[in-house]
C-alpha cells in the first residue's frame, strides 16, 4: 500500500501498529484532513505538530507520545522563532519551517539541571522559566489552566463523556508540562559563550 495524502492514515492502515496505537493516531488523522485542506493551519515546526505526534505515538506508545505531542502543542505558539533563532537552531531549506525533531542528537553542557526542572514543572510552567523560556512557561501554564478548568466545569455539570474526556486531556497536558520542563533544559538550553 502507497503513501495516503494524510501521513497518520499510512500508521493507521499499517499491520505493524497495534490497535491502541491506532486509537491514539485517530484524532491526529482527523485533524490532518482539516489542517491538509486550509493555509489556515499551517505549521511553524518541521516536522508539523500532527506528524510529531503521530510519529510519538508510534514510537513511545499511545500514553508517552501523546505527552510529548501536547509538549510540542503547547510550544507551537508565536514565540517560537524568537526561541529557534536564538539558540540558533537550523531551519527546513524548501519552506523555511523550523527544524524539531523529537530526539535531538545534541547534548548541551549548561549548570542548569533537567531533573530539577522536571520537579519545578510540577508547578505548570516553573521548569520553563527556569531554563529561560518564560514565554513558553506562560504557554504551558495557560495549556494547563485550560484542560484543567475545562474538566473542572466538565465535572461540576456531571457530564458523563466530557467529563472524563476532558480530565483524561487535562491530566496528558499536565505531564506533558512536566515533560516540557525537562526537555527544555535538556535541548533547548541557552548555553552562554565564553568571553574572549
Amino acid at each position: 500500500m502507497g503513501q495516503s495524502k494524510y501521513p497518520a492514515d499510512t500508521l493507521i492502515t499499517s499491520s505493524k501498529i497495534t490497535i491502541i496505537k491506532k486509537i491514539g493516531l485517530l484524532p491526529i488523522s482527523i485533524w490532518q484532513r482539516i489542517s491538509y485542506n486550509s493555509n489556515y493551519f499551517n505549521c511553524q515546526f518541521y516536522p508539523s505538530c500532527s506528524n510529531y505526534g503521530a510519529s510519538a505515538i508510534n514510537q513511545f506508545g499511545i500514553i508517552h507520545g501523546s505527552i510529548i505531542a501536547t509538549e510540542r502543542i503547547t510550544r507551537c505558539n508565536p514565540f517560537a522563532i524568537y526561541y529557534h533563532t536564538e539558540l540558533n537552531f537550523p531551519f527546513k531549506e524548501d519552506d523555511g519551517r523550523l527544524i524539531d525533531p523529537i530526539i535531538y542528537d545534541r547534548n548541551l553542557e549548561s549548570k542548569k539541571s533537567p531533573i530539577l526542572a522536571t520537579t519545578l514543572s510540577f508547578i505548570p510552567g516553573a521548569g520553563r522559566f527556569y531554563a529561560g523560556r518564560k514565554l513558553d512557561g506562560l504557554m504551558g501554564l495557560w495549556t494547563v489552566y485550560l484542560t484543567t478548568s475545562s474538566a473542572y466545569y466538565a465535572n461540576k455539570n456531571k457530564n458523563p463523556i466530557l467529563g472524563p474526556f476532558f480530565l483524561g486531556i487535562a491530566g496528558v497536558t499536565y505531564f506533558g508540562e512536566v515533560y516540557g520542563g525537562w526537555r527544555a533544559n535538556k535541548y533547548y538550553k541557552k548555553v552562554k559563550k565564553n568571553k574572549i
